[in-house]
């Protein structure tokens, strides 16, 4: 009956959620946008129904409490968040979201209070592709977010976090005054980003750490146009021959340092070679790029940044170029709770499964939790398209089934 409860709640939350988006394909919904503050309202009304309290902090970011059996006892913090990357998928964020307002709703429907209050807790702008700053709603009810961090532009629209966070009812200065949430305890339900949970045929696993990242979000190569019949071999200065050479001199690197044993992960997300300087019969004299370094420990961002730099020296003087990297932005890798993580393992023991334990390799609000002090741990969903992309995939059952564990994991605390 419970389990048919929870199914129910995950159908109909994603369904109302993903309603709200702009123009696909896909899903967007940027942070700290009206469509953002929309979904948000969602789970407000939800929450109330079920006669929990409903805030919202200076930031923004939405918490509902169910009271709990001792009202003085460490409450849990469940959730995520329900902004999106630009025609995103259906779940990243999302799902964290609904699995915790499943959760509640088990809670509130089967008459017995849990242990200690649970917070639904959903964040602001954790999807730092809009803003250039890591686990900004998050960050903001820790109280650990700065007053420069405040004056990062978002990428469509060109205005200030704190302009976009004030037009929709926020307050940028009592974010920065304010004492941040006391630590408490964490859990955040995720999809997977990738395909191991799929390809082990799991439905879930436990995370026990997430990557840091070390990233160029507006680098450029400028080089000289010139007549591509016109202008010999040695004579060019050629910025898409210039950033192919740093992108196989980085693609080899990267294979390097995996085979010592680091763990490391390098993309160029974005290559723009696409202005209205570019055409055909053309040496192009400038292309844009970004480029996106991850590794679970800081030494290997350091020492992967180190190569790329000594790769653009290279560069500049082979193709007679000039590089330009722009602001670097960064987090930290960040251990997760193995204390929490053996409480779920040993719930979900308790029906026969034995989740995995693994690595995120994208960031996540637990990071900035874990960060701040708190008990704080991720738990994959199976997800076998990937993510950011309109094509996400999940089985809704699988994430109920992750629910049942978790309601299984606190009535026994």
């Amino acid at each position: 009956m419970m389990d048919t409860l929870i199914e129910a709640t995950v159908d109909r939350l994603l369904d109302r959620i993903n309603a709200i988006s702009a123009g696909g394909p896909g899903f967007t919904r940027p942070s700290y946008s009206a469509l953002e503050s929309e979904a948000h309202q969602v789970v407000a009304e939800e929450c109330e129904a079920l006669g929990l309290a409903v805030t919202r902090d200076a930031a923004l970011n939405l918490f509902a409490r169910l009271p709990g059996k001792d009202r003085q006892a460490t409450p849990l913090y469940i959730g995520s968040h329900l902004d999106t990357v630009p025609m995103g998928g259906a779940y990243d964020g999302t799902a964290g979201v609904v699995g915790a307002m499943a959760l509640v709703t088990a809670f509130a429907k089967s008459g017995e209070a849990p242990p200690a209050d649970i917070v639904v807790a959903v964040t602001r702008a954790e999807e730092s592709v809009w803003f250039p700053v890591s686990y900004i709603g998050s960050r903001a009810a820790l109280g650990r977010l700065t007053a420069p961090e405040m004056q990062a532009q978002r990428a469509d629209s060109g205005r200030t976090l704190a302009d976009h966070m004030r037009e929709l009812g926020g307050d940028p200065d009592a974010v920065l005054h304010g004492p941040g949430l006391p630590p408490a305890r964490f859990v955040e339900l995720h999809i997977e980003q990738g395909p191991v949970l799929h390809n082990a045929g799991e439905a879930f696993g436990i995370v026990h750490g997430v990557r840091g990242g070390l990233r160029y979000r507006e680098a450029r190569i400028e080089g000289v146009w010139a007549h591509s019949g016109g202008a010999p071999r040695e004579a060019r200065s050629d910025a898409v021959f210039a950033l192919a050479d740093l992108v196989v001199a980085m693609d080899r690197a990267w294979e390097r340092l995996l085979a010592e044993g680091h763990d490391l992960a390098v993309t160029f997300g974005r290559v723009d070679a696409a202005s209205p300087e570019h055409a055909f019969a053309k040496v192009p004299g400038r292309v844009d790029f970004c480029i996106d370094i991850r590794s679970d420990d800081d030494a290997v961002l350091d020492k992967a940044d180190g190569i790329f730099r000594r790769e653009i020296d290279s560069v500049e003087k082979r193709r007679g170029v000039r590089v330009i990297t722009g602001v670097q932005s960064r987090s930290k890798p960040t251990r997760l709770s193995a204390g929490l993580g053996r409480d779920i393992a040993a719930a979900a023991g308790q029906i026969g499964l034995s989740p995995r334990r693994m690595l995120s390799g994208g960031g996540h609000d637990a990071a900035a939790f874990a960060q701040a002090g708190w008990e704080s741990v991720m738990v994959f969903l199976r997800n076998w398209n990937g993510s950011h992309n309109p094509d996400e995939a999940m089985d809704h059952a699988d994430l109920a089934h992750a629910v049942s564990v978790l309601q299984r994991t606190w009535s026994a605390r």
